[in-house]
């Protein structure tokens, strides 16, 4: 079982170039861009929602990654949850490797009991731009996360916009994602703490206020 630990801020679309120019600076080169597709389920009744926890299926340049998430516990932007993440031959699930590798019983029986009635609910196609940052002995990966999230519902197209910054550790102390967010937020106005995942985000997107495609 992994634990992610990253910092989620809301970013202004008007402040996208700003703050691209500081991870430059931040990171000495340029970011990689990377397009990403990602493909939500559950069942008709939301098993999984309810459960506290998302299901989605990735598509990278390279490969299809599966990833099973409870909700966890967020705070002022800081998301610590559990993750479950392995590669898939393709385009489709594979539920009883999720299954095995799952060690938190509760999640697991979520799990198996939504598996034969999951279907799609929303994607989330974003394109993510990534530098690795060197902070405080931590290294953090650092992400501008620009993109749609994308439902339909009884027919009705509906789209909600994704702009923000992830700042996710991937060694050393949780402090370096706080002090990295604190510059940040002095550099970049308007950022804001977001304890909204992008699941939830399709969630509400179904469930409501909804802007039609265009």
């Amino acid at each position: 079982m992994g634990m992610e630990r990253e910092i989620k801020l809301a970013l202004p679309p008007a402040q996208v170039q700003a703050a691209t120019q500081w991870f430059v600076a931040r990171a000495g080169k340029d970011g990689t861009p990377v397009k990403l597709v990602n493909i939500y389920f559950d069942t008709p009744q939301l098993t999984l929602a309810s459960s506290k926890s998302a299901l989605r299926l990735r598509q990278t340049p390279d490969n299809w990654l599966q990833t099973f998430k409870t909700v966890g516990n967020t705070t002022n932007g800081l998301h610590s949850r559990h993750e479950w993440e392995l590669p898939v031959a393709g385009a489709k699930l594979e539920i009883d490797a999720l299954l095995q590798a799952c060690d938190e019983p509760a999640a697991a029986d979520a799990l198996r009991a939504a598996a034969p009635a999951l279907i799609e609910l929303f994607r989330t196609n974003f394109t993510r731009t990534l530098w690795q940052l060197d902070a405080d002995g931590a290294h953090v990966e650092a992400a501008i996360d620009q993109g749609d999230v994308l439902a339909t519902v009884d027919g009705e197209a509906r789209r909600a916009p994704i702009s923000e910054i992830e700042l996710e550790l991937k060694s050393g102390d949780e402090a370096a994602l706080h002090t990295l967010a604190a510059e940040l937020g002095k550099r970049i106005a308007g950022l804001a703490p977001d304890d909204i995942s992008k699941a939830q985000r399709g969630y509400k997107l179904r469930a409501g206020g909804a802007q039609r495609q265009r």
